[in-house]
């Protein structure tokens, strides 16, 4: 890891300031680090830019931040940050380095100062095609399902998943990635060197072997509750667009939807139960309008992939075998009354065609199972409920196989032409002939 003034300076800034200042952003933007350094330890701000600060927020304001950024700088030692991450195998990236992620540079005053990083994936090539996946820590075995579904067919598909490596949701899809061989991007609001949560230990060790871990946070910093806020929205700019898979009406989740669409990127929200409470939010963001609904990785990929390139499949309704019949015999079919029973000159009429049409369909559909002789005439054949698995049974002992006319002999045109024997009523029992 290259260690220069501008390395140093703002690993001493990172540690003199809250993770998100945007006062501190600014202030960097216009004198550099290093100069940004001098000017805290002398205690002097330029006035143009003090003048300028202090019409947003009360001069008071302006000085106790400065005295509390002397504190916190006077207090660091950021050789000794550099050589420990060095030692652990972390590495600090900043603005200008090759690994640095340029699309961090839309979040403007918020950009970080610098990242800490600690794994094997090369986070600026990772996030080139990426997609942020968050949802509820709480999740339901739903939500856990869907999560891992979608961090297999992403990684599958050569994108990365970038997600905040907390239980639910996230601990989920980075599960799903890790199956695969494409790399996982935890972005934690705590050091790279804190397990947070310690639950997770493993599944950041598997992560830091395939991917990368990313903090703004120097190490030994503890994650707090506004720590966790301001870390969204380095989720949302790290990606092209951001799914939410579930999440209650308040959620850390629908805070990262907030930045994503802040930034402009995509924002996809995948439905659930109207029952569940751990989806309401999604709902509320595909009711609104402010998102797009997803139901698979296909689907987010088509909606935050290239046009033209990455295209999800169109889905269409299962093939039946009726949709292959013509349409005149469909008419035919429909014909068929599911009860009792009719002649061929009755089921004409009910269809609209003619007599031949008729004799020459019903033995085609007899064949294929569709319809039965009756005593009556032609009705269509029943088939056990799939949801009692006794109904089978009972169906093959009380209804006779089908007789399907030869080719040599047509079918009877009039009922009274049926052979004298005993056939299943409708409700399983012998039913006379007459």
């Amino acid at each position: 890891m290259s260690s220069t003034p501008e390395h140093e300076a703002r690993a001493a800034l990172m540690r003199a300031a809250d993770v998100g200042d945007t006062v501190m952003g600014r202030f960097v933007s216009r004198c550099g680090a290093v100069q940004a350094v001098e000017a805290i330890r002398a205690r002097t701000l330029p006035p143009d830019f003090a003048a300028r600060e202090a019409a947003e927020e009360r001069p008071a304001d302006l000085g106790r931040r400065l005295s509390t950024w002397l504190a916190r700088l006077t207090a660091s030692d950021p050789v000794s940050d550099l050589v420990a991450g060095e030692r652990s195998g972390a590495r600090l990236i900043i603005p200008g380095d090759a690994e640095w992620p340029t699309q961090l540079d839309q979040l403007g005053a918020a950009r970080p100062l610098g990242l800490w990083l600690h794994g094997s994936a090369d986070l600026r090539f990772s996030c080139l095609r990426s997609v942020a996946v968050v949802g509820a820590r709480a999740a339901t075995a739903y939500g856990a399902h869907v999560a891992a579904q979608f961090g297999v067919g992403l990684s599958e598909s050569g994108w990365t998943v970038v997600s905040g490596g907390a239980f639910g949701i996230d601990g989920a899809v980075h599960r799903g990635v890790l199956a695969s061989e494409s790399p996982t991007v935890v972005v934690l609001a705590c050091g790279v060197d804190i397990a947070y949560p310690s639950e997770h230990h493993a599944l950041f060790a598997a992560v830091r072997d395939q991917g990368v871990i990313v903090s703004e946070c120097p190490p030994g910093v503890h994650p707090t509750r506004a720590r966790f806020l301001i870390r969204n929205r380095l989720i949302a700019a790290l990606s092209r667009g951001t799914v939410v898979v579930e999440a209650a009406l308040r959620s850390g989740a629908l805070n990262t939807a907030t930045h994503a669409l802040s930034l402009k990127r995509h924002l996809a929200a995948v439905p659930g139960p109207i029952t569940s409470a751990q989806s309401a939010g999604c709902h509320r963001l595909l009711r609104d309008q402010k998102a797009t609904c997803v139901t698979s990785p296909e689907e987010l990929i088509d909606l935050v992939g290239v046009m033209g390139d990455d295209l999800a499949p169109l889905r269409r309704a299962p093939a039946l075998p009726r949709d292959a019949l013509s349409e005149s015999t469909r008419r035919v079919l429909d014909a068929v009354p599911a009860r009792g029973g009719a002649g061929p000159a009755s089921i004409a009429v009910a269809a609209g065609v003619d007599l031949n049409t008729v004799l020459s369909a019903l033995g085609g559909l007899a064949a294929a199972g569709y319809i039965e002789r009756v005593p009556k005439g032609w009705r269509t054949r029943r088939t056990a409920s799939p949801v009692y698995p006794k109904a089978q049974e009972t169906l093959a002992l009380n209804t006779p196989p089908p007789s399907a006319p030869t080719d040599h002999t047509p079918p009877p045109t009039d009922p009274d032409q049926f052979p004298t024997t005993e056939s299943a009523s409708p409700r399983g029992g012998a039913m006379p002939v007459v």
